[in-house]
Parts: C-alpha cells; structure tokens; sequence
C-alpha cells in the first residue's frame, strides 16, 4: 500500500480537488483507492465520499489518498507534526501552493520532509500564461531542488456555485423550477445598467446568473432568451413574483428566478464574497477534475 499525502501552507490551496482527480484517474487506471483526512466529517470528506469506486477504509488498497496542513516555517508545529507522520507512515508526499507573481513561496517548508517528498503542484494559475508560468516556476523549482509535478490551471467551472447556494448566500428565494437548484453558475452578468440590446449582451456568456431589477422585464426577458443558469431579481419587494410573461417564460425554459430584496452592489459584493470561500461541494464537478488532473499533472511520477 502507498500513501501520497498531499499538503500545503495555505487554507483553500486546492488539495481537496486534487485529491478527488487524482482519485478518479487512479481508480479509472484500476487500481483500488481510498481517502482518508484527520475531521472527515466535513464537507471536503462528504465531497470525496461522492467519488465513484473510492474506499472509505485504507485496508487492502493500492493507493491511500491523505491531507495535511503545514505551517508558514520549516520550524512551525504543524510542519514539524507533518514531517513526523510522513517520516512514520513512509508517505510520499506533495505539496500544492496557489499561484504568486511572486514565485512559489514555502521551498524551505517542503525540503523539511527529505526523500518523503516527491515534488509540489502550483495550483490556479491564469490560463492564459500557463506556458511562461511552467517555465518559470519549472526554473525556480530545478534551482531550489523541488521537482515540479504539474501547473494546473484556474477553472471557472470547478470554482462554480449551485443556484441553490447562491440564492441562499444571498438570502433570496427561488420561485419556481426548484428541480433546477442543483445546476452550477459558471458566470455572472448585471444588466442594470445595459443600454441597447439585452439580447446581444446576455448572449455574451453562458450557464451565467443574470442580475436585474425587478422592475426591469424588458431585461429579464432577455437574459431568459439567453443561455442562463439563473435569473435574480433585485431590490424585489418581499421576495414576489415578477410580471406574468416573464414567470411564463422563466418557467417554459426551465431557469429558476431568485428573488431578493437586497440591491445589485449588495448582491454583486455578496458573490464575491461567496466565491473566494467556495469549496468543492457539488458531484457536478468531478468529471472536470478528473479531466483536468489528468492533463496537467504527471500522474505517473505520483503512483
């Protein structure tokens, strides 16, 4: 049995998501793999639970998946507990820190586990540079004896909230095709302020949620013309329906409406809010992380 142990400095480094597409890709290659990680009752734990063929016990397995957090130091408690444990367990471990102008930050930090350590991932980097950024995080890493494993790059889908979350994140009320609450928000468009063709500008963007008035259904059947995942209506007076036609037409479509009272810099402000504490939750997003996995990192070097 192997365990890879997969750490990081960092809150929110991405280690969880890395683990469920390692996950999928090892157990699609046949091997038999399980999960483990110290508070498994958390959401992280629940999300891996979804991930077809994994094991929820480490007996008779080719591959343990675990998680650890280190601290800021080599000499800091938590690194040194880290060190400890891989020393004991004989793990293989790596390291993920999210991308910096700065360059990977904590070298220092990951020599600490010696042979133990097989190499670190730089996470959520732009995709438009990921060709400079391998080179030139692959160049700091060669010179402080780190080996890369892989740059994997941001994704909007993977960071997506459900309509359900984001009508609860802004303590809205969905009025109609409840079924739909599940579906994942991949972007977001305000039309408030849009002059000319509604049409035109919501069709800019896809499985989008789109922000208008609630006294604006010229706009909300526009976006409802477009590719939408949701439509929220702001300053919406105690959460009510809008006009006939566009209730007609939100419903035909299947686009749930998310009512709210709140304003469109208080709904904006609360997204993103929302999105930089959002963690993988939803099954939905396993497939592009088994995808995304597999084409950025070198699996094999992992197992």
């Amino acid at each position: 049995m192997e365990i890879l142990h997969i750490v990081s400095v960092e809150q929110g480094a991405g280690k969880t998501a890395i683990c469920a597409g390692l996950a999928i890709n090892f157990v699609n290659s046949g091997k038999k793999v399980a999960y483990s990680k110290n508070g498994a009752s958390d959401g992280d734990a629940d999300f891996m639970n979804q991930v077809p063929g994994l094991a929820v016990s480490a007996k008779a397995r080719d591959i343990v998946l675990t998680e650890g957090t280190l601290g800021p130091i080599a000499h800091d408690e938590l690194s040194r507990a880290a060190y400890r444990t891989a020393k004991e367990t004989r793990a293989k471990v790596v390291a993920v820190e999210v991308y910096s102008d700065e360059g990977p930050r904590f070298f220092d930090v990951y020599r600490g586990f010696g042979p133990n350590l097989l190499g670190m991932i730089i996470n959520k980097a732009p995709q438009s540079q990921l060709k400079r950024i391998r080179e030139d995080v692959g160049a700091r890493c060669e010179k402080a004896g780190v080996k890369l494993l892989g740059v994997i790059p941001e994704n909007r889908v993977l960071m997506a909230i459900t309509v359900g979350e984001l009508a609860e994140s802004l303590g809205g009320k969905i009025l109609n095709n409840t079924d739909k609450s599940e579906e994942l928000v991949e972007s977001y468009m305000v039309g408030a302020m849009v002059v000319g063709s509604g049409l035109d500008y919501f069709g800019r963007k896809s499985y989008k949620a789109a922000i208008v008035h609630h006294d604006r259904p010229d706009m909300q059947l526009a976006a409802l013309e477009t590719s939408t995942a949701c439509l929220v209506l702001s300053g919406s007076p105690d959460k009510s329906k809008p006009i006939y036609n566009v209730m007609y037409k939100a419903q035909s479509r299947g686009i749930p409406i998310v009512a709210t009272g709140a304003a469109v810099k208080d709904i904006v402000a609360t997204i993103e809010e929302t999105l930089l504490k959002t963690r993988l939750r939803q099954s939905g997003k396993l497939t592009g992380l088994a995808e995304t996995v597999r084409q950025n990192l070198d699996i094999k070097a992992l197992a």
